[in-house]
């Protein structure tokens, strides 16, 4: 009779538990594609909801929830709370800018990050368009987020070591990242999770 295959135990003893896995990051860190990815290997839900997905539920266009967002801070909090409340659901991984912070629970919480001039490269890559722009404009967004995360919740964003994981995406591709997240979410269950 043939053993069991420890990658496969591994997964049966994850889908077993409940399990909240938190992934946060700045934009162009990586985060929806490690979060998706992770998800996947994992046999978990994926919660990620967005202003994209409130816009939609709200019946209004992404454009003009943005509009709105911009003077009331009550499209934030809904979007934070959504993913909150589907987290609570059941095993996922949970993944936003925030999530680290807004679901301290989480039975490992990680923090991608890189450089900024490494998140540009990836954005223009995902996004196109003038990389000299592209740069000014994620500076300004990281500005403005920090900014908006400590007047909404008290949360500077730029302090992440609290986390059981900080992980440089910079230097690692999404596969080494999932492979290192599954090595420390074996380590935080008491599982080997090493194939």
């Amino acid at each position: 009779m043939k053993s069991p295959n420890p990658k496969s135990l591994f997964l049966e003893k994850v889908q077993d538990r409940m399990v909240v896995i938190a992934i946060s990051g700045k934009s162009g860190c990586g985060n929806t594609t490690v979060t998706r990815l992770l998800s996947q290997t994992l046999g978990l839900t994926m919660v990620n909801y967005t202003f994209r997905n409130l816009a939609h539920d709200e019946g209004i266009t992404l454009q003009q929830l943005l509009e709105l967002a911009q003077t009331d801070d009550s499209f934030d909090r809904k979007v934070d709370e959504k993913q909150v409340e589907l987290a609570r659901k059941g095993s996922c991984v949970l993944g936003s800018r925030l999530a680290v912070w807004v679901y301290p629970q989480a039975d490992l919480r990680v923090y991608l990050k890189a450089d900024t001039r490494t998140r540009v490269e990836r954005i223009h890559q995902r996004e196109g368009g003038d990389i000299h722009q592209l740069l000014r404009d994620t500076e300004k967004r990281d500005r403005e987020d920090h900014q908006r995360y400590l007047d909404l919740y008290g949360i500077d964003n730029d302090s992440f070591d609290f986390v059981d994981l900080v992980l440089d995406a910079g230097r690692m591709n999404p596969n080494e990242i999932v492979q290192a997240i599954i090595e420390k979410l074996g380590e935080k269950l008491g599982l080997d999770a090493k194939p």
